[in-house]
């Protein structure tokens, strides 16, 4: 009977995989857990900006679509041929 050696590469691999997996990091130092801070409010503030124009723009939408046509007249039915 032949060695199957190739059936050790994917256990020898899930075991690595499961090592780094449970590798523990060293703890953050103050300067790093500044920038960290840091860096979550400037992304909050991002968003916020960012939620603002969103809102602000589908306010336009809005507007320009009470301001059509269709929205004086009133919806008129599809026709069927």
């Amino acid at each position: 009977m032949k060695p199957r050696y190739w059936m050790v590469i994917p256990a020898l691999l899930i075991g690595g995989a499961v090592g780094m997996v449970n590798a523990k990091l060293p703890p953050l130092s103050d300067e790093a857990k500044a920038k960290a801070a840091e860096a979550a409010a400037k992304k909050k503030d991002a968003a916020k900006k960012a939620d603002e124009a969103l809102a602000k723009s589908q306010d336009r939408a809005v507007a320009n679509y009470k301001k059509g046509p269709s929205a004086k007249a009133g919806a008129a039915p599809a026709k069927k041929k």
